[in-house]
């Protein structure tokens, strides 16, 4: 094959990206308990905001709870039940985010659904070299898998951890690779104050400064160390990314038996009035500054302690979470396809989609670790991620409901073709073969015969060809060539700074 039909086809491969969009929810919507359910939840969590409290563990955010009215004693603020409602109330209902490329921009809220890739993991997962410690080429190549992705609308945050660099500049490399591989939106850093400057200052440069005050470009997620408690480092953060006005996922880090209670009702209040503490914080310091309200929540297993992923409990969790987002009339974050399992096998599979379809139904409007996770979050796998993908496929469609348009009922098609005939060669048929139904690019759906005949592969082994498929066919995205070293030199010049502090 010549090299430029090899370039043509890359192209070709990488258009199939830019024409599916973001999915637009046309299903109904799960509620798993009653309206007086939610109430009774909302109303159990701002007592514990009035009489237990939330700790905040930084000088800086407790003088900014001071001075909107909150009581702060030794570390612990306590919020007054009206002052919770009316700051939780100023934040908006939906946002955009902006994308270096606006066909990428993404829309957080509303009937809109974003999938986003796994968050964290210090491990990666392959088929040929097995378990082993991330490096910066790992986080370059998901980076571009998330992009070569159709199913995937943002490019995430720490998609694994760079062990290769030193920690104090490792989140400006991650930066990099997020502005020079992908186009899509991606998340600020949240490992410090200055990391997070840093990445709004990245975004400045790329979008224009005004312009990220008017619509966000970052969304940055603040955990809540459960219990009850908001750290100096995710204050440090969180005060940033609102005085900028960049969208902040709120979300406590739960494990129902250790960091709350066994009982999920229990889980459920804790959680709620840690939420609404980190959305009424940063409502105080930026009035309208956009945020979600975010959950992640399993349980341990009482007799290891270790967590579970993809447990049914967790999922109650999970469409409980969603009606109280709804209540507060904000978007709402929950997980994605989780699993205890250290490969991509058999447990993988059943866990991940036990836990997406609870966060598809539910409502859930940015869904993080929507492809890779692995090990209970310790490890992204490559096979993984291209696996999990396919899946999103499937979400998509599923997404879009049933088709009712005219031509959907093929009343003629149905009127030409005679008992026992088939449909197959029907002009209606003809007009859409391309299109009717949704094909994974991973899974086999060959006979026994023709899949015993190309090597009886498992989905492991064709993710694996998969994987190098898609790295070997990936161009990056088109970067105005001053932008790039501005950004380059900005970062080399923080580096230097940032190393000499070490």
């Amino acid at each position: 094959m010549s090299r430029r039909r090899e370039r043509r086809r890359r192209r070709e491969r990488l258009a199939d990206v830019e024409r599916i969009a973001q999915p637009l929810r046309r299903v109904p919507t799960y509620a798993l308990v009653d309206p007086e359910v939610v109430e009774t939840i909302h109303q159990k969590s701002l007592r514990v905001l009035a009489e237990v409290g939330i700790a905040f563990y930084d000088g800086e955010a407790q003088g900014i709870l001071r001075e909107h009215g909150v009581e702060v004693r030794e570390d612990i603020a306590y919020f007054d039940p009206d002052l919770v409602e009316h700051y939780v109330a100023q934040a908006p209902a939906e946002f955009t985010l902006l994308a270096r490329n606006p066909e990428r921009n993404v829309h957080i809220g509303g009937d809109s659904v974003c999938f986003a890739p796994v968050y964290g993991p210090p491990y990666v997962v392959d088929w040929e070299e097995g378990r082993r410690q991330a490096t910066l080429a790992d986080f370059e190549n998901f980076v571009k898998l998330a992009y070569m992705c159709p199913y995937i609308h943002h490019s995430g945050g720490v998609i694994v951890e760079p062990n290769d660099v030193p920690i104090p500049v490792r989140h400006l490399d991650m930066l990099m690779a997020h502005v020079v591989y992908s186009d899509k939106p991606f998340m600020g850093m949240v490992t410090s104050g200055e990391a997070a400057a840093d990445s709004v200052r990245v975004a400045e440069m790329l979008l224009g400064e005004e312009r990220i005050r008017e619509q966000p470009a970052l969304i940055s997620l603040i955990n809540i160390s459960s219990p009850r408690r908001l750290d100096e480092r995710m204050l440090a953060a969180l005060i940033v990314y609102a005085r900028a006005r960049q969208a902040i996922l709120i979300s406590p880090f739960i494990l129902s038996g250790a960091m709350a209670p066994v009982s999920i009702a229990g889980t459920l209040v804790q959680m709620n009035a840690e939420v609404l503490a980190g959305i009424a914080f940063a409502q105080m310091i930026a009035p309208g500054c956009p945020v979600v309200y975010g959950m992640f929540q399993t349980n341990v297993d009482l007799r290891t302690g270790a967590p579970v992923f993809g447990s049914p409990e967790s999922q109650i969790a999970l469409l409980v979470g969603a009606q109280l987002a709804r209540r507060y009339n904000l978007p709402y974050r929950s997980g994605g396809m989780f699993t205890s399992a250290k490969i991509p096998d058999a447990q993988a599979g059943y866990e991940s989609v036990m836990s997406m379809w609870p966060a598809v139904l539910a409502r859930t409007h940015f869904i993080l670790h929507a492809a890779g996770w692995l090990e209970n979050g310790l490890a992204a796998g490559y096979e993984k991620f291209v696996l999990d993908c396919d899946v999103l496929g499937m979400f998509h469609t599923f997404l879009k409901g049933l088709d009712t348009s005219e031509d959907a009922w093929a009343e003629e098609s149905i009127r030409t073709v005679p008992p026992g005939g088939h449909h197959l060669g029907t002009e209606h048929t003809m007009r859409h073969y391309r299109t009717a139904f949704y094909r994974a690019q991973v899974f086999d759906y060959a006979t026994a015969e023709q899949w015993a005949e190309e090597g009886s592969k498992t989905a492991y082994q064709r993710a694996a060809e998969r994987v190098q498929q898609l790295l070997k066919a990936y161009e990056p995205p088109p970067l105005d060539e001053g932008t790039r070293e501005a950004l380059e030199a900005f970062v080399a010049q923080r580096k230097e700074e940032m190393m000499r502090k070490t």
